[in-house]
């Protein structure tokens, strides 16, 4: 009878929750969080009180997880069907968190796969919870082809990235030992997300723009570092070329005395094609 009482008890959760995962904001429904059995998520939605559960300053629930990768997390919770971008470079990352989730039916079709000549094989694109169950010929289960589309070589073969700057440099009778000479601040990317991810990987930081499919086009992609030379020597391995250059540019004083060090800051973008 105890139990029983438990059972149709009210719910110590209200029906929709918010939730801060990483300092990204999530707002979903109760049961989405509790939909799989035995998951983290399920214990903490199920078996423990609000009073129980971390939460940030306005309330909401707080997870110190990957914001950005949460949100596929978030909708392999609502059908039990999972779908990547084009280009999705952070495959094993998404494992990681699903492992770490304890969805262990996700984690299990983000491994790669091994096929019979004992070769890794991964399909970056498209994961379904029923991708083992088409037939193929003669009624066979097969896995998703692995091999490349005509249009996906296409997208791959061409296209333009266009990485800007602002910086500042101090030119002045301190140049050698003045820590400060070359200030870069952020350096973006622009131009079509899949080539973006393609080239840039993880170290590309999406959190301005998570939702851009990868046939769009995005201005507000940056890049985790601060050396311009990193960004050039990845486009080159990729097979880009530098097609243009422009500049603007200011330029101060450090202080009131004309005779002290001058300080230029300037925007500065590099436009690379890959024929």
């Amino acid at each position: 009878k105890d139990n029983t009482k438990n059972i149709n008890s009210p719910a110590p959760f209200s029906e929709i929750i918010e939730l801060n995962v990483g300092g990204q904001v999530y707002v979903t429904r109760h049961r989405t969080l509790v939909s799989v059995p035995d998951s983290l998520l399920w214990s903490m939605f199920s078996k423990k009180t609000p009073r129980e559960l971390a939460r940030d300053s306005k309330g909401r629930f707080f997870l110190d997880r990957d914001g950005f990768l949460f949100r596929y997390i978030l909708d392999y919770l609502r059908d039990l069907n999972l779908v990547l971008p084009d280009y999705f470079p952070e495959k094993s990352r998404l494992q990681r968190e699903a492992e770490f989730f304890q969805l262990r039916e996700l984690s299990k079709r983000l491994s790669p796969r091994v096929s019979k000549e004992n070769s890794i094989s991964e399909d970056l694109s498209h994961i379904s919870s029923d991708w083992d169950e088409a037939p193929g010929p003669g009624g066979a289960l097969l896995p998703p082809s692995t091999s490349p589309s005509p249009s996906q070589e296409n997208k791959k073969s061409c296209g333009y990235i266009t990485v800007g700057y602002r910086g500042s440099y101090t030119i002045g009778r301190d140049i050698q030992t003045d820590a400060k000479f070359r200030r870069v601040a952020r350096i973006t990317v622009c131009g079509k997300t899949s080539l973006a991810k393609e080239v840039f990987g993880e170290t590309l930081n999406e959190s301005r723009d998570p939702d851009r499919p990868p046939e769009r086009y995005t201005s507000r992609y940056y890049l985790k570092y601060n050396f311009l030379e990193q960004a050039f020597d990845k486009l080159t391995e990729f097979g880009f070329r530098m097609v243009a250059c422009s500049s603007t540019g200011t330029c101060a004083y450090s202080s009131n005395e004309p005779s002290e060090d001058k300080v230029w800051t300037s925007y500065t973008e590099y436009v690379f094609c890959r024929d």
